[in-house]
């Protein structure tokens, strides 16, 4: 069985690694950190021109018809640079919940916008109780004629604050999966977006506070009621681009560390010759490919609709979680007191890991799922066994 990429996909990695590494350098990402919009709106447009945003949305919509294998691999390449900009929110969260909605004038309304760059859009879920999934949605969406009013607040919403649209999950009944998905303008009067500081200064959240806000009825996203599918595909498709960042996170880190191992002298030896020095390298990269493995497992379960999707995606993320803060963390041991100084760049992917670490469902979130996933029998080999 040959697990390697494609040569379409080898192709797809090469081309974003090359645009990754030409225009987001280091400096504009240093850049970026102050920046009050805290991203390139011509980069992100060149994203488009390369169909890297369309990657995973159908041709009919403008986009490449690929999956989440695709995106992880441009995912990856954007985790080692730390890139700063609204591509997850947009082209993996939002449009996923578009897609999963099964509307196909909510599909041909909003997808075309979000594979062409004119149209960013970002995904509200968590509230002042953070949790996952339809029973964490608090928020409460009030009819009003033919539409719904809005009081609350919704918090870590990724680079809300350059949102056109934000889809916002609000509970629209008493059941637990009794929630809704709602498109709401950025300019709705009565919503107010606010910048949160965030440990990794290069992944911007915003909160929103709504006020009595109207929305009208037509900017409902799939089903009254009926939108706890659509949360659970945004989750698993969430944290497998989390893992895929994390991963090129991890990479990059581990690439430092060695070429810092080979030059850095100590007792008149590179420090790369001593053993315990050696062991760390190695143990990075043991985490590192077990990373890797546990992410693209993932991402082709979700594109093949395996049984086994669910468990995948919460393998993957409760081990890249565990490996990503190691390979990191360690990246800069290796270099000792120089690693975590702001003049060195190892800090900006130790910072994008561990921003990414929590969301999405931290790890014991998905070892949770993960117990759940083998309980039920709803693996192959397990259920005998449970």
């Amino acid at each position: 069985m040959d697990f390697d990429f494609t040569k379409d996909q080898g192709m797809l990695r090469d081309l974003a690694r090359e645009f990754l590494s030409e225009q987001c350098t280091v400096e504009h990402v240093r850049a970026m950190m102050t920046d009050p919009v805290g991203y390139s709106d011509d980069m992100y447009r060149q994203l488009a021109e390369m169909s890297l945003l369309g990657l995973a949305i159908p041709e009919r919509y403008g986009g490449s018809g690929m999956g989440m294998i695709e995106q992880a691999i441009v995912l990856e390449e954007m985790g080692r640079v730390a890139y700063p900009g609204p591509f997850v929110p947009s082209v993996v969260l939002a449009a996923t919940a578009v897609s999963a909605s099964g509307d196909e004038s909510v599909m041909a309304r909003f997808l075309p916008g979000l594979a062409t760059g004119e149209l960013k859009m970002s995904f509200a879920l968590i509230e002042d109780d953070i949790g996952w999934g339809p029973a964490a949605v608090a928020l409460r969406a009030v009819p009003d004629g033919d539409g719904f009013r809005l009081s609350g607040t919704k918090r870590f919403v990724p680079w809300g604050n350059v949102a056109d649209i934000l889809v916002v999950a609000v509970r629209t009944g008493d059941g637990p999966d009794d929630v809704s998905l709602l498109a709401v303008p950025r300019d709705a009067s009565g919503l107010t977006i606010e910048p949160e500081v965030m440990f990794d200064l290069n992944s911007k959240t915003s909160a929103l506070e709504f006020d009595n806000v109207l929305v009208p009825g037509d900017n409902l996203i799939g089903p009254l009621n009926g939108a706890a599918p659509a949360l659970e595909a945004v989750l698993e498709r969430a944290a497998v681009a989390s893992c895929a960042e994390m991963l090129g996170a991890s990479r990059k880190s581990l690439e430092m560390a060695v070429a810092y191992a080979k030059v850095r002298k100590q007792f008149g030896q590179v420090i790369g010759t001593f053993q315990a020095i050696k062991h760390k390298l190695a143990e990075m990269l043991e985490a590192a490919e077990n990373a890797h493995s546990a992410t693209y497992y993932a991402a082709w379960a979700l594109d093949a609709e395996a049984p086994d999707a669910r468990l995948a995606v919460s393998v993957a993320k409760s081990t890249v979680n565990e490996a990503a803060r190691r390979v990191c963390g360690d990246a800069i041991q290796v270099h000792g007191g120089i690693g975590f100084t702001w003049e060195y760049d190892l800090h900006l992917y130790f910072k994008r890991a561990k921003h990414l670490e929590p969301m999405w469902g931290d790890t014991d979130f998905h070892r949770e799922r993960v117990l759940e996933e083998v309980l039920a029998g709803r693996v192959a080999g397990t259920a005998a066994r449970a």
